[in-house]
């Protein structure tokens, strides 16, 4: 069995050889070793014994996004002024969006040994803001998508992996625009207002997933957001409204065009599992294990596992901190239970990836360890 017969198979619920195992964002592909940009941490040697065993023995899940030109959200691209200027070793972005009588701010940073970038000021701060951004017009719904970047990779990808059309909820492009701490204040008492702004981004993310869904059929498909609704940072009362109303549609577009949607929910689960079935999610990931999470892998398996494929249950942190021979006991003790019993499938990955410049050796034979460990399941 081949790496892309078996997630097909995995996503259909069919039997497969061995449980597929991903190394999520890293996949061999992406990942360019001799890009010289200052910003690529991938160019740093260590990387490369571990690009090189994504690449030959994981199943690979590449990422493509439709809805947005790149994986991470943009909600205010059609609306933006951007400016960016390198200083250093530090990339400093500012975007500015003129709405009603006041210009809203966005300030962010990327440090070149690090992969990520900082929001050091968000878009909205209360809201005034809010009711501002309000009259700028929404992202588009009838712009044509490109599907190009998801048919290149199939081909460069051949038996290898399958590719995963990657785009956020609505959720995500609103609580993006607030710091956390006035996205949470914002959501809990200004519901109707919060809910408006929901709707300023739903009609084009539906749009954009119809039209995808259509053009490339029978993919997989990650829905990344929920987890801005999951406790503790609202209610799971308010999941519903927030979540379900926008992404159930989102999943039925998908299963009109014969593919899978994967919600994509870091932490706390339990109090939302039940929601994330009801609206027909085929996949559900990363399953943190606690403490990151709040259910165990063998909980979700014996109460969800029959209905949806289960992604991850490998902590990061474990990766890259803990001993090998303690690694490997959550590596065999994840197989074991996402396995167990009958169920649709289970993929076996990380719940992240490391984002600095200089990979560290015990990263690197923890990862060894996943694949000797499944390998040998």
């Amino acid at each position: 069995m081949n790496r892309r017969e078996r997630l097909t198979c995995t996503l259909r619920g069919e039997p497969v050889d061995r449980p597929a195992v991903s190394f999520y964002e890293l996949n061999g592909l992406d990942e360019d070793h001799t890009d010289a940009d200052p910003f690529n941490i991938y160019s740093h040697p260590s990387w490369r014994p571990l690009l090189d065993l994504a690449r030959e023995k994981t199943d690979r899940i590449v990422m493509r996004g439709v809805a947005f030109d790149a994986i991470d959200p943009d909600p205010i691209e059609a609306v933006a002024e951007t400016e960016t200027q390198v200083r250093g070793q530090t990339r400093l972005t500012v975007r500015r969006v003129r709405a009603g009588d006041r210009t809203l701010t966005m300030r962010t940073r990327r440090d070149a040994d690090i992969n990520t970038v900082w929001t050091e000021e968000h878009l909205l701060k209360d809201t005034g803001d809010l009711r501002a951004f309000l009259q700028t017009p929404p992202p588009p719904s009838d712009a044509d998508a490109d599907t190009t970047p998801v048919t290149l990779a199939e081909t460069e990808l051949g038996d290898a992996g399958i590719v995963m059309i990657d785009t956020p909820d609505p959720l995500c492009l609103a609580a993006s625009l607030f710091d956390m701490a006035s996205y949470t204040v914002i959501a809990m008492t200004e519901q109707a207002l919060f809910r408006r702004l929901l709707d300023h981004f739903a009609p084009s993310l539906l749009a954009r997933t119809e039209q995808v869904a259509q053009m490339l059929p029978g993919r997989l498909w990650r829905i990344y957001g929920p987890e801005y609704a999951a406790p503790p940072f609202l209610p799971p009362e308010l999941f519903s409204q927030y979540v379900c109303r926008y992404v159930k549609p989102m999943i039925e577009a998908i299963h009109r065009g014969g593919g899978y949607a994967r919600i994509h929910s870091h932490g706390n689960l339990r109090a939302i599992l039940d929601d994330i079935v009801a609206m027909g999610a085929d996949a559900v990931d990363p399953i943190e294990p606690p403490p990151q999470g709040d259910v165990e892998l063998s909980y979700v398996r014996a109460k969800y596992g029959r209905d949806i494929v289960l992604f991850g249950n490998l902590e990061i942190a474990d990766i890259e901190n803990l001993p090998t021979d303690q690694f490997a006991e959550k590596v065999k003790r994840a197989l074991d239970e996402g396995t167990a019993g009958d169920g649709r499938g289970f993929v076996l990955m990380p719940s992240a990836c490391p984002y600095g410049r200089e990979l560290p050796s015990l990263t690197l034979k923890n990862y060894e360890t996943i694949v000797k460990i499944v390998e040998a399941f």
